[in-house]
């Protein structure tokens, strides 16, 4: 196969995906990061995916970024098993929303009560990163994450030096 047939072939596939591909949207329960959508999209994950892994992780480590939680699941086949892994962090450091804020589901301001207010946003979870890890990691170590993603990660301020 030529030169140019794989360089089509790759991007055709590519652009195929990113057709078919359903950008994640921000909800009570999860905000994501354009970081966590651009690798969703590169490594093939989907949002469902990416929750499932935060719902019933297999293993759970500290993140690399100040106050985060990694998640990750094995997945792959016995010959070549792969991880997926899903760095977010729970949004209690930032603003909690108020009655006044508007209700972009509703389109008008919605009246609730603030325990049901206060309880849905501190249940949020910040999507930060996902990635797929070829093998099995150390367990207990850090975290391995590809550098790609670290220097990224790095670049966007959501980790420091």
């Amino acid at each position: 196969m030529s030169v140019i047939h794989r360089f089509v072939e790759k991007h055709f596939l590519g652009i195929l995906f990113s057709m078919h591909f359903n950008l994640p949207k921000n909800d009570s329960k999860y905000y994501w990061t354009q970081h966590s959508v651009r690798k969703m999209m590169f490594y093939g994950l989907t949002a469902d995916k990416v929750k499932r892994i935060i719902k019933s992780p297999k293993r759970v480590e500290t993140g690399v970024a100040e106050n985060t939680i990694a998640v990750m699941q094995s997945t792959g086949t016995g010959k070549k098993p792969t991880e997926v892994w899903v760095m977010y962090a729970n949004a209690t450091n930032h603003r909690l929303p108020t009655t006044n804020d508007k209700n972009k589901s509703l389109g008008k301001l919605s009246v609730v009560s603030s325990k049901l207010l206060v309880d849905n946003f501190l249940s949020r979870k910040i999507i930060i990163s996902a990635w797929r890890y070829p093998g099995i990691s150390p367990v207990g170590k850090q975290i391995p994450i590809p550098a790609d993603i670290l220097e990224e990660l790095k670049k966007e301020g959501i980790m420091v030096e």
